[in-house]
């Protein structure tokens, strides 16, 4: 694919820009009433974002050319610097819509294949140059902004290494139900390829429009639809990885008793070991049949039971989430619905999906209604579910819209044992909103269960408050504090966002003092000059 024609995503926000929205004025009545919020804080132009001086001179650009095949596959022009800082978390929006881009990357390389993406990483290893995989630029954890200071401690000139060209379905094996593709290729492309053959990865998070294969396994995503198809890092059969000290290759069978299995350290690894190019994965047959719908529990813990009861004894629909009572009111629980109207019946929406045959589906269906109905629940039909499915990949835009008005609107999860769930619920939410409540911006606090098994589940949680007069900063202590709160709850610091920088510090408890020796070895192994993602997962060396 030629990289230029690949879409990008809005600079200053998410997605398409052609499906940006504002809010409804009944939603920006209700931020107003509830919330305090008073004006709008819009971005500034492209032109206005103000960028520090490219560090890199003429041996460092002649290198990283060379090592990409031509000067059109290296770039340092501003608009490609600026579509290269950061991620997408609300504090990289927010610094970057205000003209803020102090972290940007000194060039922009686009590697064509696993040999140039080597060539890249010596080169960059010979004048100490750090280098950040870029695939579809979705972090909202700090993956995307490295600390990469020496140990003079003076900053690190480094390159965004984009993955777009390495955009291939490489091998399908469809009596394994396998398929290799290249890293870069972003999901929906992916799916695009695999329908073509009768297949799917089912692997459906709310970047799949954005977000590429490559980055799924870096990060370990876990997918809207995990309940049916499992994460990301469960479906990764082999990877091909390309470090400073040469090309690593990990997995060769469907399970193996030799030795550790090493796979699970690239994934998970968020560009920290070395860059994934080539990636393995099992596929299953594409659903002839897809049906979304809708139930109301009386409360949160009601409903939880319900989920554990399925998680734990079956059946286990492919898609099973449920919103708390806060979101279920407000409408966050469709948000390609919102209307800022409150919801009319009290109580908690779940939403189950079932994919498969048609007969697979009725079954799991039937089964999972007589389940549910048993636990309490309310069947609301398949209208809430296609009003899910409609807008599952709305969120973000919704965010964006809220930044436009001048709220603040940020996300955070975790994931925890079923008994440690109702603490580790009470304890975030707590957290949240006595920080920003002592702040003088009293926040909505909304959380929903998206991810079951056996033994726990997922919490996410939306936060929506006034901006401050600095948001930045006005969001840190929260974050904080909600951090804190979730390692003391016994939760983990991230289920599927990933550590960046916004986690590493609390990453390093969770992983404990000797987990982090034998990372930080492993590191220096593969990248004994540092180069890669400094300050990502690990302390910058």
């Amino acid at each position: 694919m030629n990289d230029r024609a690949m879409r990008d995503m809005v600079w200053s926000g998410w997605g398409d820009p052609g499906r940006a929205a504002p809010l409804p004025d009944s939603v920006a009545g209700l931020l107003r009433e509830l919330l305090g919020v008073r004006h709008a804080a819009p971005a500034v132009p492209l032109s206005g974002v103000a960028l520090p001086p490219a560090r890199l001179a003429g041996p460092e650009l002649a290198d990283l050319t060379a090592a990409v095949g031509g000067p059109a596959f290296l770039r340092t022009d501003a608009e490609s610097r600026v579509r290269h800082t950061r991620g997408k978390s609300t504090p990289d929006l927010l610094r970057i819509r205000s003209g803020e881009a102090s972290d940007a990357p000194d060039a922009v390389v686009l590697p064509g294949d696993h040999a140039e993406v080597l060539a890249v990483l010596r080169a960059c290893t010979r004048h100490r140059v750090a280098v950040v995989p870029f695939g579809g630029g979705t972090s909202v954890v700090g993956g995307l902004a490295p600390r990469s200071g020496d140990s003079a401690g003076s900053a690190r000139p480094f390159v965004a290494l984009d993955l777009r060209r390495l955009d291939r379905l490489l091998a399908l094996d469809p009596v394994s139900r396998t398929a290799t593709f290249q890293a870069g290729l972003r999901a929906p492309r992916a799916e695009e390829l695999l329908s073509g053959h009768g297949f799917t990865l089912g692997h459906f998070p709310q970047s799949f429009e954005w977000a590429t294969l490559g980055g799924f396994a870096a990060t370990r995503s876990s997918g809207q639809a995990s309940a049916g198809y499992g994460r990301f890092d469960d479906l990764v059969t082999a990877l091909t990885v390309a470090t400073p000290e040469g090309t690593w290759d990990v997995g060769r069978a469907p399970r193996s008793a030799a030795g550790p299995d090493l796979r699970q350290l690239v994934l998970g690894s968020e560009g920290t070991l070395g860059v994934i190019t080539s990636l393995t994965v099992a596929v299953r047959p594409a659903p002839a049949s897809r049906v979304y719908e809708g139930w109301r529990f009386g409360s949160f813990e009601e409903g939880a039971a319900a989920l554990r009861r399925l998680a734990q004894d079956g059946p286990l629909p492919t898609v099973l989430r449920l919103s708390d009572e806060t979101e279920t009111m407000i409408g966050l629980a469709r948000p390609d619905s919102l209307t800022g109207r409150p919801d009319d019946a009290a109580g908690c929406l779940a939403i189950a999906g079932f994919e498969g045959t048609e007969e697979e589906t009725a079954n799991r269906r039937a089964a999972t209604h007589a389940v549910l109905t048993r636990c309490g629940g309310e069947p609301l039909g398949e209208t809430p579910g296609q009003d899910w499915e409609r807008g599952r990949y709305a969120g973000p835009y919704l965010r964006d819209a809220l930044l436009d008005a001048g709220a603040f609107a940020e996300t955070l999860e975790t994931a925890g044992f079923w008994s440690a769930l109702p603490e580790l619920y009470r304890e975030v939410r707590e957290a949240l909103t006595g920080t920003l409540t002592e702040a003088g911006t009293p926040p909505l606090v909304l959380c929903h269960i998206s991810h079951v098994y056996p033994t726990g589940a997922s919490l996410y949680f939306t936060v929506v408050s006034a901006q401050g007069e600095d948001p930045v900063a006005h969001w840190a202590p929260a974050k904080r504090a909600a951090n804190e709160a979730i390692i003391a709850a016994g939760g983990t610091i991230s289920h599927h966002h990933g550590v960046g920088t916004d986690h590493r510090d609390w990453y390093a408890r969770e992983a404990g003092p000797l987990g982090m020796v034998v990372l930080s070895a492993v590191k220096a192994t593969l990248d004994p000059a540092g180069i890669l993602n400094p300050g990502v997962l690990l302390p910058a060396g």
